[in-house]
């Protein structure tokens, strides 16, 4: 593995809804070649980003724009990937077999390799995030996945308000959290409870990098995305962020506009950050029974 102390990396925040597929598809290669003549050699990009963000409604249809890794989206970001020598994170609608469908991200080494692949763990079911009609629940676990530019921990949007998914791919050696995300307001509640849902959003991700003293990236899309049925549809918040092992921000991005974001892991900061805040070594590891439970009855 040929890691630096630094790792340079990109969050691709992008109007996903607005485009085609196959547009996205170009946006996205070109945001990667822009990104990697910035110095970039971990490049991002939001989930779902081929298309608008479909699991607003059920419609057996879209089950059509699923497609296999490897596939074509993977193959054509592998070519992009080993020509500017950089790892990028790919978020898919993937199709394992007939009748099960994945929220997938696959990771793309530097020299076009698939590094490997995470299936999203927690699938929500609330109104317009209805992922339970498409998705499966991931079967991968939750990993450290090794490239040639350090080691790569992904884990997708709704995982990221669950500590116990952080927690584990820290221990299995992550240099960076990585969330790509599809996230916003339904308008008729910005107002009341807006400013409520980022904070909670923001902090509990800043959160599992203080907890765990390591890097958390979260790439979010923005833009409008109006419901199929005529409901009140999304408002995407963007303002994808990096933060540090104290959980401090180091990036954040516009609440409506496109861009690349750009930040470093410093591995050397993460080891100083974990030695005078050693929560890994005060775990409590013989006292943690009952954390695999759904509940506890007292």
């Amino acid at each position: 593995m040929q890691t630096t102390q630094n790792l340079k990396i990109a969050l691709v925040q992008t109007q996903a809804g607005a485009h085609s597929a196959a547009a996205n598809l170009e946006r996205a290669i070109s945001s990667i070649g822009e990104a990697a003549k910035n110095g970039a050699k971990l490049i991002c990009l939001p989930e779902l980003f081929l298309s608008p963000y479909f699991c607003q409604v059920p419609d057996d249809e879209l089950f059509n724009s699923a497609e296999l890794i490897p596939g074509p989206t993977t193959e054509a970001i592998s070519r992009v990937a080993k020509k500017e020598n950089v790892a990028v994170v790919v978020p898919l609608f993937e199709r394992r077999a007939p009748g099960i469908y994945h929220n997938s991200a696959a990771v793309i080494d530097t020299d076009g390799s698939l590094a490997g692949v995470y299936r999203k763990m927690h699938i929500p079911d609330d109104p317009g995030y209805g992922e339970k009609y498409y998705f499966t629940p991931g079967d991968l676990g939750f990993q450290s996945i090794k490239t040639k530019v350090g080691n790569v921990g992904v884990l997708i949007c709704w995982d990221q308000w669950f500590p116990e998914g952080a927690r584990i791919t820290a221990l299995k050696g992550a240099d960076v959290l990585i969330y790509p995300t599809a996230i916003g307001w339904h308008p008729h509640e910005k107002e009341k409870y807006g400013k409520n849902q980022f904070q909670a959003w923001q902090t509990v991700q800043r959160g599992h990098a203080v907890a765990n003293g390591i890097y958390v990236a979260a790439i979010n899309r923005v833009g409008f995305e109006k419901s199929p049925t005529g409901n009140s549809g999304i408002e995407f918040w963007g303002q994808s962020f990096l933060c540090g092992p104290q959980g401090q921000l180091l990036a954040e991005g516009s609440p409506s506009e496109e861009q690349i974001l750009y930040g470093e892991v410093d591995r050397t900061k993460m080891e100083t950050t974990r030695r005078n805040w050693p929560f890994f070594r005060d775990r409590r590891i013989d006292a943690y029974d009952g954390i695999e439970k759904r509940f506890l009855d007292t």
